[in-house]
């Protein structure tokens, strides 16, 4: 078994993409070949689990009245510094935490513009869903024989929903079909379910990407440049199929090959948080039943009243979804309750400033800070954990609306930096706010069945 150095880079444009929102990722793990078995219908790929995910506790909110005067002073003045720059007060909602003392609360029940703060809503359901060691399995198979390098039949592709297969998996899935000893295919790609590649929803536009995935002569630029990320001597693969993309219903009598596992889906959620991948999130949020699902059941884990998580996508890609600055901080908190019984964090998947890489690396927001920030054309939204000396962790979310979202931004930083001065800074992380480091060690990989 070998670990390639997970790399990430910004990969792919996509008109659904708002930002720095594409991911590459590459792990080979090489099984070992068996001899070919009897034909044999072709099972459903069934997703790597965790153990039963454990259900919220109780609901997190805490009273709406009478906030912590000093921090609600400061952010009335804050308030007030926006509304002579022209925003209007009634276009801003805040809210701030600390354990269940409530420290500041501008129309923190009002449902606004999220943003990308959606995906902690998603990112919530999904793990509440699944739990955090699920993997998403594709299964290749074949309605043919291999004899001397040649597959003679079709290769059949049948996806689960991994919303991370990109190139370097489709490199690492052909040097695995490579080692199977098969080097050519005489029949056609056969794509089956929801089969998705670099964030391509379309089947039979994924199918043509993984074709030519397969064979490095036919690699287009991104692919070869995605390559260079790799381990040193990483092999190329070289699969010729003379056939063409096709798209099927269900899926035909076959023998399985290999089936490809996903990285679980702590890290698959934390990649897409650090990234604000709006395509993973829709994709994760279509996984549980769609926007209104992932809604439903983001307000009964967070005791809020469901008319304060309004939803019309997982991702936040539209003004429409609107949450209140309430439910989005008891988000954040019930995403916390969550990953405790898994001795895991809100920093194994949302960014850790100063730590993690991502859209977030060039703002100047306090180090160790755990957060998701989203951003529209008028909307900037920033939310999560801050660690302080004096307050412990203070759970706040900022949302903001107006015409100068880059203002909004740098008033966002000095406000918080000015808490922190208040407050203290912490040297180290707290435990609560901590990832686990054996999720590093998490990977995604390819394994041989016949």
């Amino acid at each position: 078994m070998v670990n390639l150095m997970e790399k990430i880079k910004v990969m792919l444009k996509n008109r659904y993409l708002t930002a720095v929102s594409s991911i590459a990722l590459l792990t080979i793990i090489a099984g070992c070949a068996a001899t070919e078995s009897p034909q044999l219908a072709t099972p459903s790929p069934v997703a790597e689990s965790s153990p039963p995910p454990v259900k919220p506790s109780q609901p997190l909110t805490v009273s709406v009245n009478n906030p912590e005067t000093a921090t609600n002073t400061k952010i009335q003045q804050y308030l007030n510094g926006l509304t002579a720059q022209g925003s209007a007060k009634e276009d801003q909602g805040i809210w701030m935490q600390s354990g269940n003392t409530l420290l500041a609360n501008h129309q923190g029940t009002v449902p606004l513009s999220a943003a990308s703060i959606t995906k902690v809503a998603t990112s919530l359901v999904a793990l509440q869903e699944f739990g955090p060691e699920h993997q998403f399995i594709t299964l290749i198979s074949t309605d043919g024989t291999i004899k001397d390098g040649v597959l003679k039949g079709d290769l059949i592709i049948q996806g689960s929903e991994d919303p991370l297969f990109v190139w370097e998996e489709a490199i690492a899935l052909g040097n695995t079909l490579n080692q199977k000893g098969i080097k050519r295919i005489t029949g056609n790609l056969i794509i089956v379910d929801k089969f998705y590649m670099n964030f391509e929803l379309n089947p039979l536009k994924s199918g043509e990407l993984l074709k030519q995935a397969l064979n490095s002569q036919n690699w287009p630029s991104e692919a070869a440049a995605q390559y260079q990320t790799l381990a040193p001597n990483t092999p190329k693969p070289q699969i010729v199929i003379d056939g063409t993309v096709k798209v099927v219903p269900a899926p035909p009598t076959s023998v399985p090959l290999v089936k490809h596992y996903s990285l679980p889906l702590a890290e698959l959620i934390k990649k897409m948080n650090q990234y604000s991948n709006n395509l993973m999130a829709d994709m994760l949020a279509d996984s549980v039943g769609g926007a209104k699902i992932v809604a439903q059941k983001a307000a009964a884990a967070t005791g809020v009243p469901p008319a304060e998580i309004q939803l019309v996508n997982g991702s936040g890609l539209s003004e429409d979804n609107r949450i209140s600055p309430r439910a989005a901080c008891a988000l954040f908190i019930a995403l916390e309750g969550y990953l405790k019984p898994y001795s895991m964090t809100v920093a194994d998947v949302l960014t850790v400033v100063g730590k993690d890489e991502g859209i977030l690396s060039e703002r100047p927001l306090p180090k160790l800070a755990v957060v998701k920030s989203g951003t529209l054309d008028n909307v900037s939204a920033l939310g999560g954990a801050l660690p302080t000396q004096k307050q412990e962790t203070v759970w706040f979310v900022i949302m903001n609306r107006g015409a100068n979202v880059e203002e909004f931004r740098t008033q966002q930083e000095v406000l918080l930096k000015s808490f922190l001065n208040d407050w203290g800074t912490v040297q180290a992380s707290p435990a609560e706010l901590t990832p686990n480091p054996a999720r590093k060690s998490k990977v995604s990989r390819n394994e041989i069945v016949n």
